[in-house]
């Protein structure tokens, strides 16, 4: 039978060991919900994984070479089309494709591909495509920089234009649906972390806090230009 300093003891054990459950639970709680906000800051604070903020950048690329399919038209029609649109979409790709999303490819994700022996067909070819690559958009510069454009300057612009277009269209779409897709594969979950925060580093650098916003907005105000930019002019009318 209990006495009453026994069951007083009885209530003590129980609130002690309530008490330490209760900070056990808190504790561990708080460690998991750090781990859940470190996980997340990784990601970068809008969440963009690598391989997204990749992808997003070929949108830039795509949205260029529908400005050179217009000038391609134009050439071809004898119609005309500002000279400084084309040359500030060839310096979009030479900075921000070329120097900027290329760059990153070669430096980080090449590399490891190439140790570990993973998909090295597929990186031998893009690797000679962005330096075919280079060639070309220097070709354009150089043209869109003249005063007057001669006949075989039209000629040598239109071949360009083709050139560049028919590359990168495949290019970006096979590094979207095979390269990037397997990132994961030859890269550690931190590594994958660090990875983000690396290119949003490179990109803030280069292009200052709204890199990736203000660059989609300059070719934005080259499709105004063009007369491009209504998405809804490209849709087909159909029965």
């Amino acid at each position: 039978m209990f006495t009453n300093n026994h069951h007083e003891d009885f209530r003590h054990g129980k609130r002690r060991e309530f008490i330490k459950n209760g900070v056990l639970l808190g504790t561990l709680t708080g460690i998991a919900g750090m781990n859940l906000l470190s996980g997340c800051s990784r990601e970068g604070e809008e969440g963009i994984s690598p391989a997204e903020d990749l992808m997003r950048e070929h949108g830039v690329l795509r949205r260029i070479t529908l400005i050179y399919d217009h000038c391609h038209v134009s050439l071809a029609n004898g119609s005309s089309f500002p000279p400084d649109v084309l040359n500030n979409a060839a310096l979009i790709i030479r900075n921000f494709v070329e120097d900027y999303h290329e760059k990153l490819e070669e430096d980080f994700l090449f590399p490891r591909f190439e140790k570990a022996n993973h998909l090295p067909d597929l990186v031998r070819v893009l690797r000679e495509q962005h330096s075919a690559g280079r060639t070309i958009t220097g070709s354009i510069i150089d043209a869109a920089g003249k005063a007057e454009w001669t006949d075989d300057d039209k000629q040598k612009l239109s071949r360009l234009f083709e050139e560049f277009n028919r590359m990168y269209r495949p290019h970006a779409a096979r590094e979207d649906t095979v390269l990037f897709p397997e990132i994961r594969n030859v890269f550690s979950e931190n590594e994958y972390a660090d990875l983000g925060e690396e290119f949003e580093k490179k990109e803030n650098q280069l292009f200052g806090e709204k890199g990736f916003e203000s660059v989609v907005e300059k070719v934005a105000g080259l499709e105004k230009q063009l007369q491009l930019y209504d998405l809804g002019q490209f849709t087909p009318a159909v029965s």
